[in-house]
């Protein structure tokens, strides 16, 4: 036997298997078959279809699951529905006792938890035991919280209803626990249905549930394939949908949940850049880099597998990776010894290698990590991918596994470049010894979450999610939570959306004969196509032409607002001033759209008096939000900050509807205008010549060229063209339910955040909704900087 002095003298590792004795007694206590949690009860499924769960490490069964079936999803909905009003019903008190003792029973059966999630995924029990489970009490701790101060977080909230939560196979419990927390915080109800390769853990979670008095109904777990996740996606009696998984997924629920009306959030794939900067600390770099990139064997939707390092630093860095990498441990999941372990499955394991291959073909260098590989398992050692171009497989998909790409830059314009240059936008990492250059990376990287000199930090009080094709919706911290609330001011079928009755004669129309042009990149401009059509007042009289908008004017207007990247960057007092001014002329012009409003649409003097004033109050009232929305610290318990910052969402289609013609176009374009967004707006079908009275506004009141973009034409035919559009990244529509579903549907082009009314009106009057809870919500981005401190 080897003697400690000579394992000193050597430095040799023998392995050092965590017992697993406590999960094989669970395992055996259930006789390794598992039924489904639906009210509180186990049953077995209706179909009596199987799946098994195998580790990953051995290819050993686990256990035998049940496959949910339709009528099982049926069975678990109803129950939850049955729960909803008693539990939503109960005392912020109540349910905050509930969650803190799911939070203290993770923590007593941590260990146990943690061999579980390592048999079942194939990760080292370092991760599980260190991470994992620690984080995922967290997030019951800090909801609980949430909770308990509820009313005075979000005052006026109600729970969103039945919720369908679908989960990754990555982490497992770490999931569950990002999704079960803030929903039955907020006084929802689950049903969940865990990853069919990893469901172990969750399974373990129900047994917690029932010691922790959770009420039958609250949550429910059913197991299953995509078939079961299916179900569970379209079902009409689900009112939310949170998904973590495949962009590809993604895709096809936000088409499948196209005008139900349930609302919806998506954490989905990325393909993170690791900037590396000139003046890095590169050993610091070098370990940020291992765990962005080889921590659960790449199996992160964040992971760092796109390295960007600065030129003159790039062999250096290399030599130090490949250095590191070379006495890398790959083995049992359950040996405490081991730097990385088993890939999920054989499935997942084929594709990353047919990706390596692929690159190879394409002229790529393959260098792959000189490690020992254990023998049977699913197992696939760290390689480094370089040589490659911007358009390479490699570069440009989410592999999923311990897979990097390598390229170089020469100046960070160049950097921030090359990071944007994806669809995705979930994450990045930044490493630098500069603060001021960090910063000003993390600013222009669109992405998330950033991590600078850090790398794969998570906190339940901090939102996490992505731009673009990463989806949309936060996890975690107040921002997360509201994904889990109905806010006031949300869309009614009773509300008062539609201009008063005249109770006067209207005022002869003495321009009938202008014509309103597009206005687009600051000029009018006239229609590609060169038609026009007319429009009447509301009794048929005329009142002049209009362009008529086509694909290629909409085009322009998006073209025009992508160049118009310094209003994003303007300083928000800037945009407070420009609104504020904005405001300003509109009250000098007062009487003319008063008479303009009462010769349109038949309205009563008063009532478009009102009409107006409300519009001057609302631009002020976005001026005044302008440099007011602020983001917030986090003081997450490492020794950490993390900023949450709003950011514009960019280039936004805004559709607006035909009651109160100014005041919806007011209020909508003030709203995104104020956060930095530009826009592209469709005015009132019915009115659309107001458009020409608007546009001469922005003409004198230094709205800089590109930000407010007009095509008046086919309301829904535009809209179709703006839902198309991969250059719009978020689109806001009033119209008719069928149509809305149509926007919904045709935004999985590139997953842009949409709003839409669902054919329902709202009190455009009401003051309490225009602020934090929807317009500016919905109209801004939270990105999450990290910053480390402290040696």
């Amino acid at each position: 036997m080897t003697s400690v002095t000579e394992i000193f003298d050597t430095m040799s590792y023998g392995p050092a298997l965590e017992s697993d004795t406590p999960a094989r007694e669970w395992l055996a206590r259930h006789s390794n078959a598992f039924g489904l949690f639906i009210d509180g009860q186990w049953s077995a499924a209706q179909s009596g279809e199987t799946i098994t769960s195998i580790c990953p490490a051995t290819g050993e069964v686990l256990a035998t699951l049940t496959k949910g079936s339709n009528v099982d999803v049926d069975r678990a909905v109803q129950a939850a529905r049955d729960a909803l009003p008693r539990w939503s019903a109960r005392t912020p008190h109540e349910r905050a006792k509930v969650l803190y003792a799911l939070a203290r029973l993770i923590q007593k059966s941590s260990r146990v938890l943690a061999v579980l999630e390592a048999l079942d995924n194939g990760k080292p029990l370092r991760e599980t035991r260190d991470i994992d489970i620690p984080l995922a009490a967290r997030h019951f701790y800090y909801h609980a919280g949430c909770a308990q101060l509820l009313p005075r977080l979000h005052p006026g909230a109600a729970p969103v209803g039945v919720v369908g939560q679908i989960i990754p196979w990555n982490f497992p419990l770490l999931m569950l626990a990002w999704k079960i927390a803030p929903a039955i915080a907020c006084g929802n109800t689950v049903v969940l249905k865990p990853a069919e390769y990893t469901s172990l853990s969750a399974l373990f979670f129900a047994e917690l549930c029932e010691e922790a008095g959770v009420p039958p109904g609250v949550i429910n777990i059913v197991t299953g394939a995509g078939e079961t996740g299916q179900a569970i996606v379209d079902h009409p009696a689900i009112d939310k949908i949170a998904f973590t998984g495949s962009t590809e997924v993604g895709r096809s629920i936000r088409e499948r949940t196209a005008g139900t009306g349930k609302a919806l959030s998506l954490e989905l794939g990325g393909k993170s850049p690791f900037i590396v900067l000139e003046d890095a600390d590169l050993d610091g770099a070098v370990e940020g880099l291992v765990d962005a990139i080889w921590f659960n064997q790449g199996q992160v939707c964040c992971a760092g597998s796109r390295l960007l390092v600065e030129e003159s630093v790039a062999e250096t860095l290399m030599a130090k990776v490949k250095a590191r990498l070379g006495h890398f441990r790959i083995g049992h999941p359950l040996d405490k010894t081991i730097d990385m372990g088993a890939i999920v499955d054989p499935v997942q394991h084929e594709r990353i290698h047919a990706i390596i291959e692929d690159a190879r073909r394409e002229g790529a260098e393959i260098w792959t990590a000189p490690v020992n590989l254990p023998e049977q398992g699913c197992f696939c050692p760290p390689t480094i991918i370089s040589g490659i171009g911007a358009n390479s497989t490699a570069w440009c998909e989410e592999i999923f596994g311990p897979v990097l790409s390598v390229m170089t830059f020469r100046s960070v314009p160049e950097a921030v470049q090359l990071a944007n240059n994806t669809r995705f936008g979930l994450a990045a990492t930044i490493w630098s010894e500069n603060i001021n250059r960090a910063l000003a990376v993390a600013s222009d990287v669109k992405a998330g979450v950033v991590w600078v000199n850090t790398t794969n930090q998570f906190d339940a009080a901090c939102p996490f999610g992505g731009y673009r094709e990463s989806g949309f919706g936060r996890e975690g911290g107040q921002v997360g939570l509201e994904e889990y609330l109905k806010l006031p001011g949300s869309w009614t079928n009773d509300a008062v959306c539609i201009a008063a009755p005249a109770d006067a004669p209207c005022a002869p129309c003495d321009d009938i004969d202008r014509t309103a042009k597009h206005y687009i990149g600051g000029k009018q401009v006239r229609p590609d196509d060169g038609l026009t059509v007319p429009v009447v007042t509301f009794d048929g009289q005329p009142a002049g032409r209009v362009s008529h908008g086509s694909r290629k004017d909409i085009r322009d207007a998006v073209e025009a607002a992508v160049l118009a990247t310094s209003w994003t960057k303007a300083p928000a007092h800037l945009r407070a001033q420009i609104l504020f001014y904005l405001g300003e002329n509109l009250s000098s012009r007062k009487a003319a759209f008063i008479d303009r409003l009462v010769t349109l649409t038949g309205t009563s003097e008063t009532h478009a008096r009102r009409e107006v004033e409300t519009s001057i109050e609302r631009l002020f009232d976005y001026a005044g939000w302008a440099d007011k929305f602020d983001g917030t610290v986090h003081q997450p318990p490492s020794k950490q900050l993390s900023l949450s910052v709003n950011e514009a969402l960019g280039v936004l289609g805004i559709v607006c509807p035909d009651p109160l013609p100014l005041l919806t176009m007011v209020t909508q374009v003030a709203a995104a205008i104020s956060m930095g967004n530009r826009c592209i707006v469709v005015p009132s079908a019915r009115y659309p010549s107001l458009t020409a009275d608007f546009y001469a506004l922005l003409d004198t009141s230094d709205v800089p060229a590109g930000v407010v973009n007009i095509v008046t034409g086919d309301r829904d035919a535009l809209a179709r063209v703006l839902a198309d559009h991969d250059g719009v990244d978020g689109l806001w529509f009033h119209g008719s339910a069928q149509a809305s579903r149509d926007m919904e549907a045709r935004s999985t082009s590139n997953l842009k955040r949409t709003w839409v009314n669902h054919g329902q009106g709202r009190d455009w009057f009401a003051s309490q909704p225009f602020g934090r809870d929807e317009f500016l919500r919905n109209a801004t981005e939270v990105k999450t900087i990290w910053l480390p401190y402290g040696e």
